[in-house]
């Protein structure tokens, strides 16, 4: 169900959710502003929800707004570790095909889903070798590496050293990819963030804190 809130209007969504344990509010690029319920919780709570929240939601809406703008400045290109490819549509094509500095992809409704299919296969080529340097520079077996596409997340490691990474990584600058590497490679040692995880981070990878940085800031604009 959709609702108009307020004399400039903050157009929402509401769904119920059993696993939720109190009143959630997302904004996301596709799904729009989104508020989560718990099943008991009455019908007006997402109202006072939206309420409360308004200057984080808007503030969120502007972040998304200066990201679109950011993908589309970019025209028929798209980034790779640093680098810049430029998108050459071919009719009949379903699968990208990388050349040189190009991409061989699909026209139409095919090509987003493609360049994504594309972008995850690089990222398992790109990141098994690294993840391969790191975990045996440390002293440390992967149990398995997944390639995933999570919106919040960029990597993890279980206590099993289970480690995942975020395909999006492939469209940052080398540096950061190789941090958040390093970064779950060490949490093969030491799976908090104490003291002790970073003074291990630093020793392996002494320039940590700028591609960090990095991240955080321009995190939003890894998307295609």
């Amino acid at each position: 169900m959709a609702y108009d809130f307020s004399a400039t209007e903050l157009i929402y969504t509401v769904r119920r959710s059993s696993r939720a344990r109190r009143v959630r509010v997302c904004v996301d690029a596709d799904a729009g502003i989104e508020v989560v319920l718990p099943q008991r919780a009455p019908a007006r709570a997402a109202a006072s929800a939206v309420s409360e929240l308004r200057p984080w939601i808007e503030r969120r809406l502007d972040e998304i707004a200066a990201i679109r703008l950011h993908v589309a400045a970019r025209g028929d290109t798209v980034p790779y570790l640093g680098a810049t490819l430029r998108l050459v549509g071919e009719r009949g094509r379903m699968r990208v095909h990388r050349r040189g500095d190009e991409l061989l992809v699909p026209v139409g409704a095919e090509r987003s889903a493609a360049l994504e299919r594309w972008y995850r296969r690089a990222a398992r080529a790109e990141i098994t070798p690294r993840v391969e340097r790191a975990a045996g520079a440390v002293g440390r077996d992967v149990g398995s590496l997944t390639i995933r596409g999570q919106r919040t997340r960029w990597g993890s490691c279980s206590s099993t050293g289970a480690l995942s990474f975020n395909w999006r990584l492939l469209l940052a600058p080398e540096d950061v990819l190789e941090y958040v590497v390093w970064h779950e490679a060490c949490h093969l040692v030491v799976l908090d963030h104490s003291p002790r995880f970073w003074r291990l981070l630093e020793r392996h990878l002494p320039g940590y804190r700028e591609p960090r940085t990095w991240l955080r800031r321009h995190g939003g604009t890894l998307v295609l």
